[in-house]
């Protein structure tokens, strides 16, 4: 969803984008004067034409990116840490090349073309990564034609060689990454990396290279620079992840796996809230998936919505046995426990330095819904009107797509174990009661959660819930001996 753009926002992103772009100039002069031993105060006297050349294309570039993020990706110029990030990819992306690409190094052939697709795909989106892919190549070209063309033999063939190969391979890697769900199917990319890689550089070498031997050597740099990108994003991206709290899918796989810290923890201390905090991450992902959402962070958002329920494990109804600590208390103690539960889990979600969105929907997946069961019992033992703002949840109410799901699934797994009839009907109205009383009272109005979505999700969980807790045939009691006779 476009956000509308601040006059402040505008002129802070616009500085950033400044002093991304000087700082872009630096690294290029820095690596010219590091690799080829230039005095670039000379060099920039002498081939003037050619720093403004390169000038006006990185600027031109730079004022093409922030037009497209205006215009298309808003989101980006609002979180300043994107707009660095871009950059930084860039300034990376760039710096493999120019260093690879140099004669005394390697070949220009083996540079690392998909990296910053790869990278962008992953961190940043499908569409994002496009263009930075675009301006990347052309960069890259600018460059080449201009600072190293020497280097690279004089021959324009070999930087049109390197433009195709750049927007190629990165093309290619944006509609692959999608599909790289583990950090070891990531080696597999470097196969389909090879395919355009190969194709172009063996089509511009038997255009223009006669020795079939060069020829061969030149694909093997190919197959090389295929190996770097992928080498470079494994090695790379968990250093993103951590410098921009990225939330990938493997960052996440890792954040919901039995040995992070607080998994743990809620396994061995509440095990009750762990076996529904699983089951309601299956029912999250699946909605998330069904309405086009990231399943993979609505799965992860789950697995800790419940952490404040640490604190107090017994006075929550899942991990208790026979006795009800409640008892003991008054109705409105009792509901002033349960409703801090969201406020101590996004507590603990921040002292852990976890992602601070697994905190917004901790303490927005119950809104500011009433504890219904302490509110009726306050009811009962008073004899004039009660506040139900004192038995209700503080909110607030769901910001995100993501935590409207929690919302709805966390209250249909709940709720779902007190039915004797669980058949997909029976489950179906169930939720649909559930969302149907959550709009009655406002709940979704502060996200863009469509009907035609919580139609959508009310299918979704009927049919996961009533897989979860189907009914089972009752076993016969018979015993087997052990020769097979029954007794």
């Amino acid at each position: 969803m476009k956000r509308k753009l601040s006059k402040k926002t505008i002129s802070l992103s616009i500085l950033l984008f400044v002093l991304n772009v000087i700082l872009l100039f630096a690294m290029i002069f820095l690596l010219l004067e590091v690799n080829e031993g230039l005095n670039v105060i000379n060099y920039i006297r002498v081939n003037y034409n050619r720093v403004l050349f390169v000038a006006s294309g990185v600027i031109i570039l730079s004022m093409l990116m922030y037009a497209y993020f205006y215009f298309e990706c808003t989101e980006i110029l609002t979180d300043m840490s994107r707009i660095v990030e871009c950059f930084v990819l860039l300034d990376v992306a760039l710096f493999l090349s120019f260093i690879i690409g140099q004669p005394n190094t390697i070949d220009p052939n083996a540079r690392p073309f998909a990296f910053l697709a790869l990278m962008a795909a992953t961190l940043l989106g499908r569409r994002e990564a496009v263009f930075l892919n675009m301006v990347y190549a052309l960069m890259l070209f600018i460059i080449d034609i201009n600072f190293t063309a020497d280097a690279l033999g004089s021959n324009m063939w070999v930087s049109c060689a390197c433009l195709l190969v750049a927007f190629c391979a990165g093309m290619t890697a944006v509609f692959i990454t999608p599909a790289i769900k583990s950090r070891i199917q990531s080696i597999l990319v470097v196969f389909i990396l090879l395919v355009p890689t190969e194709l172009i550089i063996g089509v511009m070498e038997i255009l223009f290279v006669e020795d079939k031997g060069a020829n061969l050597i030149a694909l093997a740099y190919g197959a090389l620079g295929s190996f770097f990108s992928v080498l470079g994003y494994m090695i790379i991206l968990p250093v993103f992840e951590v410098m921009f709290s990225e939330l990938t899918v493997f960052r996440l796989r890792e954040l919901t796996s039995d040995d992070a810290k607080l998994i743990k923890k809620l396994k061995d201390e509440a095990p009750g809230t762990y076996n529904h905090s699983v089951v309601v991450a299956q029912l999250a992902q699946a909605c998330a998936t069904a309405i086009g959402e990231d399943g993979e962070l609505a799965r992860a958002a789950a697995y800790y919505h419940d952490m404040g329920k640490l604190k107090n494990p017994e006075m929550f109804t899942e991990n208790q046995s026979d006795y009800n600590m409640h008892n003991e208390l008054s109705p409105e103690l009792s509901a002033d426990i349960i409703r801090s539960h969201t406020r101590d889990g996004a507590q603990l979600i921040r002292k852990n330095h976890l992602p601070e969105f697994f905190a917004d929907c901790a303490v927005q997946h119950h809104g500011t819904m009433p504890i219904k069961y302490f509110y009726a019992k306050a009811l009962k033992m008073s004899d004039g009107e009660i506040n139900i703002a004192n038995y209700s949840y503080a909110g607030p109410t769901p910001r995100t797509k993501i935590a409207a799901i929690l919302m709805i699934v966390d209250a249909s797994e709940a709720a779902s174990r007190s039915l004797k009839d669980r058949s997909p009907k029976a489950v179906e109205e169930l939720v649909t009661s559930l969302i149907e009383e959550r709009l009655d009272m406002d709940q979704f109005a502060d996200c863009d959660i469509t009907m035609r979505e919580l139609t959508i999700i009310t299918h979704t969980v009927a049919a996961v819930l009533s897989g979860v807790y189907h009914t089972r045939i009752s076993y016969p009691k018979l015993k087997i001996s052990p020769k097979g006779q029954s007794r």
